[in-house]
């Protein structure tokens, strides 16, 4: 007897493989979409392969069928997205959407948005519950989206009850915007030294994939309406993460620290690199989901050191990791570094 059928929008991303398996392992009869139709070499044989683009609503409807007890959602953005699945929802029974923690402003409206200008850093309060403010919902930046997104399939009430998750930093294997990468690849290309920008202090909450696929296998057999931020159980420093790299590696490096922000270009900035900590409130997802991480990550930290040295073996990093290209930063200016440090010593 299984629990049910789940259809897993997204399937062959970083989340939905580990969710797949999650789901499956738990005993739901899964239906794992994506474009491509793509196939997780660790998804059991019973699970379902769809290929169909969610852009498409109807190929999304006909894809949908009959319909299903709940349908997980990796890719949704935007209001069109969430009318897109409300459309749909006398098919579903309850929905589980990937959000993000980037919805977030602090009091006096500084957000992921405002980091450029003057004084545009966020001061979140420490830790950050879900009742704290976000951002203006509209289309403009990944954020607002996301928040465009949230209020939409709240709206929907019991119409489609969603479970929400505010995702951290996701990390792990098969990921396409690592930032272990900032240390792995230092560390592969023999870099002597770290340079580290607010004194290593940087705290940016993760949230394994594991975790995360935890909290869609607790969401998806106890539906709601709700928004739940998704989290690890450890906030490291970037120090803490550059140290766990080069260990992972094994090797032992120089840290050079830097009382406040990059004194010149990208010189000790890193993909951590606030200088305020982010720090989720888990307390909620404890409470209503009886969520319990399944690792940690320090303890998660080597296998995805050891994936990410795979993927690096003999090719540029601009032509795996795309996520990380978006940003338009030159994460490893070597020269730049060198010249800094040179005048600092």
């Amino acid at each position: 007897m299984t629990r049910g059928g789940v259809f897993v929008l997204g399937a062959t991303g970083q989340v939905g493989r580990a969710a797949v398996t999650a789901l499956a392992a738990d005993g739901w009869e899964v239906r794992a979409a994506s474009r491509g139709g793509g196939r997780d070499e660790l998804w059991p044989e019973g699970v379902q392969v769809v290929r169909v683009d969610r852009e498409d609503d109807a190929a999304l409807a006909a894809a949908l069928g009959d319909g299903c007890d709940v349908l997980v959602d990796m890719v949704a953005y935007g209001q069109g997205h969430a009318r897109q699945l409300r459309a749909l929802s006398d098919r579903i029974g309850s929905a589980v959407v990937i959000s993000s923690g980037a919805v977030y402003e602090d009091d006096r409206g500084r957000n992921f948005d405002t980091q450029d200008a003057p004084d545009g850093y966020p001061r979140y309060p420490v830790p950050i519950p879900e009742s704290q403010r976000v951002v203006t919902p509209s289309e403009a930046t990944y954020g607002t989206r996301k928040v465009a997104l949230e209020r939409e399939l709240l709206a929907a009430g019991d119409e489609l009850p969603v479970t929400l998750l505010r995702a951290g930093a996701i990390h792990g294997v098969h990921c396409r915007g690592p930032r272990e990468l900032f240390f792995v690849k230092r560390a592969l290309d023999r870099r002597p030294v770290r340079v580290l920008a607010y004194n290593g202090q940087s705290r940016f909450h993760p949230v394994h994939v594991g975790n995360l696929a935890e909290l869609i296998r607790l969401a998806a057999a106890m539906p709601g309406a709700r928004v739940l931020n998704a989290g690890d159980p450890d906030v490291p420093t970037v120090a803490e993460i550059s140290a766990g790299v080069d260990a992972a590696l094994g090797v032992r490096s120089e840290t050079v620290l830097i009382d406040g922000p990059a004194p010149v270009g990208t010189v000790g900035l890193t993909p951590w690199g606030l200088d305020h900590p982010i720090v989720y409130d888990m307390t909620a997802a404890e409470r209503e989901l009886g969520y319990r991480a399944v690792t940690g990550y320090a303890e998660s930290l080597p296998t995805t050191v050891e994936w990410l040295a795979r993927q690096l073996d003999g090719r540029d990093w601009r032509e795996i990791f795309s996520g990380l290209v978006k940003y338009k930063d030159d994460w490893f200016d070597y020269a730049a570094e060198d010249s800094w440090l040179k005048g600092a010593r």
